[in-house]
């Protein structure tokens, strides 16, 4: 990872009281894990730091957790001092998550990563928080299965229902939320719930497995997930066509959904990023708005699917289709745009992103795609755009000098705007990155203040001494 991406741009959230442990409870917390307990300065900024804009906040102590007893130890020791505590996976959020801003103890859940079961029976698969989908795809590689949600780092699967994740497959196969069966959490006060049955479907009780997905660590802490597992389509095939206008892109992915074509992949990618993406990854893609599509059927309906979006993106001026059919040929056609982020970045040296992300409806993408380029082009920014285009979720890369205050007072801005217009437009102020630090202004806007009460209503009878995460999304009763 290059050098530029850990310099911060975008000023901390207000400094409030740490709420750090004592030296009694820093003495129990070293005597139970030993060497998976530190207070190292170095492994405390790696806590406090994600993939965001924000400054580092370290927590007063990191613990490494091998199991879900050992995380309801370091719950019940911590909620006796009030101490908050703040669970960790990879660090790959982008919205200021993880960051310590009350203080207190870290818990790591990279070592909790067994596959503890693998039903192809029922096509699920039971996995300690710290999993990585990369990890549990390779468990699956043999079983004909795969786990779709695709965010594109390689996030703990823990994580990624914490922040109800989503990304590539989302068009086909949906998001966390649509991927989950139960979970395993620990509570405020250090007990351990299981959330749901192995069964498919339920009407016992509330449905506390969706509560707790998409809650950013802040009503208890997961430490197990069963998950939905897809079978492997018969083929793929992957193709990547060009287009004169992103309007022009956007409209051939909605037509050909509301055809009934079964995307499983749909991304856009604009002029710009296609530029910072041949530089990057040494291509030769024409530098215009570009579709990465994916298919996955039987090779009889994949022509059947390509022919009709071939004629689709002909009459919206679309280019001759680059075609993938093996593995090897569609993964170096998909490379690029995994690739976007960081080639991104290398469009100004020095410089660090404030990455947006805004989802509205499909019948109103292409508008506010279009109004959003305007709004680029009109207040001189660098930004990259790119996106989900077959869910209606897209991505600005604003681009700024890091030690620039007009610079990242402007990126603000236009992060504000585009989140007003996503509004506007009957969309959300966040389609996958979650609410973490920079989104909670917005809650009340999006939902109204008496669904906002509801939700501090929640927060506040599940940590009722706001101990998980503090300081995100919604905050304690009364904030």
């Amino acid at each position: 990872m290059d050098a530029v991406v850990s310099t911060p741009a975008r000023s901390n959230a207000p400094a409030v009281d740490r709420r750090s442990p004592s030296p009694e409870l820093v003495a129990l917390l070293r005597r139970r894990f030993a060497e998976r307990f530190s207070t190292s300065q170095a492994v405390l900024l790696q806590h406090g730091t994600d993939e965001s804009a924000y400054l580092p906040q370290p927590p007063d102590a990191v613990v490494f957790v091998h199991s879900t007893d050992e995380a309801a130890f370091v719950v019940r020791a911590c909620a006796r001092e009030r101490v908050p505590v703040i669970g960790f996976g990879v660090g790959s959020s982008v919205e200021g998550h993880l960051l310590a801003v009350e203080g207190g103890v870290c818990i790591d859940f990279s070592q909790m990563n067994k596959v503890l079961a693998i039903r192809p029976g029922d096509l699920t698969a039971t996995v300690e928080a710290g999993v990585t989908r990369g990890q549990l795809n390779a468990a699956l590689l043999e079983t004909g299965f795969f786990f779709s949600v695709d965010p594109g780092a390689d996030a703990s699967i823990g994580g990624m229902v914490a922040t109800a994740a989503s990304g590539t497959n989302t068009v086909r196969y949906g998001t966390m939320r649509d991927n989950l069966v139960s979970l395993t959490v620990v509570t405020a006060n250090g007990d351990v719930a299981r959330t749901a049955s192995q069964a498919r479907k339920s009407s016992a009780g509330y449905n506390l497995t969706q509560l707790y997905c998409g809650s950013e660590g802040t009503l208890g802490l997961i430490t197990e997930a069963t998950v939905r597992l897809h079978p492997h389509p018969e083929a793929y095939a992957a193709a990547v066509v060009h287009f004169p206008t992103v309007r022009a892109a956007v409209d051939c992915v909605i037509e050909s959904i509301q055809m009934g074509v079964p995307l499983a992949r749909a991304e856009m990618l604009d002029a710009l990023t296609i530029r910072a993406v041949n530089a990057h990854s040494r291509t030769t893609l024409s530098e215009n708005p570009t579709l990465f599509l994916e298919f996955g059927a039987s090779k009889a309906q994949i022509d059947e699917q390509a022919d009709i979006v071939r004629e689709i993106a002909g009459n919206h001026g679309g280019g001759a289709f680059q075609w993938a059919n093996r593995p090897e040929e569609r993964s170096r056609l998909w490379t690029p745009r995994h690739h976007a982020y960081f080639a991104c970045l290398q469009l100004k040296a020095g410089s660090r992103s404030l990455t947006t992300d805004a989802c509205v409806p499909l019948s109103a993408l292409a508008q506010c795609i279009d109004e959003t380029q305007a709004d680029i082009a009109a207040h001189g920014l660098l930004s990259p755009l790119f996106g989900h285009v077959g869910d209606g979720n897209f991505h600005c890369l604003v681009l700024v000098d890091p030690g620039s205050a007009a610079e990242n007072e402007a990126a603000e801005a236009f992060s504000h705007r585009l989140v007003q217009r996503a509004l506007r437009h009957g969309g959300t102020s966040t389609g996958e990155h979650g609410v973490g630090l920079h989104k909670m202004k917005y809650l009340v806007e999006e939902h109204g203040e008496p669904t906002v009460a509801l939700m501090r209503a929640v927060k506040q009878a599940l940590d009722p001494h706001n101990i998980f995460n503090p300081g995100k999304v919604v905050g304690p009763a009364g904030a």
